[in-house]
């Protein structure tokens, strides 16, 4: 595995191998969470770090076990075993993963394409407006599958060729299976966050556990 029972997920983002790993960064009692099939359950403690590291809506119970690095065009979804709740989806900019939440519990991750520097990706939280799952962009003449959309000026999560080097006109571009599974699990107004987290180094300085 990539961590210790005793690690959270870390996640370090590099040009060519966005990454999650797993580290430990405190002494072994403060760390005690529970590792079950595929995912680590947080405890008490480490829910409030989570919050704590911002882009979350509502408590964290479990995270996904990543066991490799992922690249582009990667993602994961497992949600077996996890009961129906709300759910919301986290985008992190900085390490270029997208994260799925139901109520509280991860049973999605993915590596995204987001804007270019002259077409940038908003930050901020967005209720799902409208979703299309055909939809086809009218002002560049492109598909769009299993759209979600976030803003009334077209930003939007959609199904996308995830290949280094590429990047969106501000929308956030995942692997087209992975969007048709989105899709399904995410409800018209359910929350969306858009972030540029803090670097890892600069959250060890501050000795924080969670380091998303």
């Amino acid at each position: 595995m990539a961590f210790s029972i005793h690690a959270l997920m870390q996640v370090n983002a590099a040009k060519s191998a966005p990454a999650r790993v797993g580290t430990a960064h405190a002494k072994a009692p403060r760390l005690e969470a529970r590792v079950s099939g595929p995912r680590i359950w947080l405890t008490p403690s480490q829910k409030k770090e989570a919050l704590g590291a911002g882009g979350f809506v509502g408590p964290v119970q479990s995270l996904l076990i990543v066991e490799r690095p992922m690249r582009y065009g990667d993602f994961i979804w497992n949600d077996q075993g996890i009961p129906s709740g709300p759910t919301s989806v986290r985008v992190d900019l900085r390490t270029q993963l997208l994260s799925v939440f139901r109520g509280g519990h991860e049973i999605g991750t993915s590596v995204i394409l987001y804007g270019a520097d002259t077409k940038e990706t908003p930050l901020g939280q967005y209720p799902v407006l409208w979703k299309g799952k055909d939809h086809r962009s009218s002002l560049y003449d492109a598909p769009m599958p299993y759209t979600l959309r976030l803003t009334g000026d077209g930003v939007a999560i959609h199904g996308s060729d995830v290949r280094w080097g590429a990047a969106t006109h501000g929308c956030i571009g995942v692997p087209t299976d992975f969007a048709r599974r989105l899709f399904s699990e995410v409800s018209v107004g359910e929350p969306v966050v858009i972030l540029r987290s803090v670097a890892t180094s600069e959250r060890l300085k501050a000795n924080k556990i969670f380091t998303f």
